[in-house]
């Protein structure tokens, strides 16, 4: 169905039959539950936290003993906070918070080059949303360290942490 045949049906529906339909979709449906749970009542802080405890928890496990280490944790956590309309601000912060502990995992254990490839490219997104969104400056200390440590532990692609940075300046 398109968006213009949706709207065409909708106009035709009486109040009663279309709060009858939404109703019906929120308890269908956990993400449009999520979405109305979300837009009245935005506790982003705490979705916030939730993300980035389930993100330390892929590099810093509390109940197994090895760690996963996938980068995909964060993206996905990443891409639904933007699809419900989270703060830039809040996003930017689990981006760089993705990258922080990756970077205290990589210092602990050996990891291959694909990690930071992944990290390379997770700097970058990180970096370009900041600036779309005009959090470079109110973030730069945090994109600094993040460079830095990439420089003094010779990350695998540190010319390219440096190109990305230089992208934003």
């Amino acid at each position: 169905m398109s968006k213009r045949a949706l709207t065409a049906y909708l106009k035709d529906l009486k109040k009663k039959e279309l709060e009858e339909q939404l109703v019906d979709l929120y308890q269908r449906f956990p993400l449009v539950k999520e979405y109305y749970d979300f837009v009245f009542n935005p506790k982003e802080d705490k979705l916030v936290q939730e993300a980035k405890t389930k993100i330390a928890n892929e590099y810093f496990p509390v109940k197994r003993k090895r760690p996963k280490a996938r980068r995909s944790v964060a993206q996905k956590y990443i891409k639904h906070f933007i699809k419900l309309g989270v703060a830039p601000s809040l996003i930017v912060d689990v981006m760089l918070f993705n990258l922080e502990i990756a970077q205290s995992f990589s210092l602990e254990k050996n990891v291959p080059d694909s990690f930071y490839k992944s990290m390379l490219n997770s700097f970058k997104e990180a970096l370009q949303y900041a600036a779309l969104h005009g959090f470079v400056t109110e973030n730069k200390e945090r994109i600094v360290k993040i460079y830095t440590l990439t420089q003094e532990n010779n990350w695998t692609f540190s010319e390219d942490f440096s190109k990305a940075l230089d992208l934003v300046d």
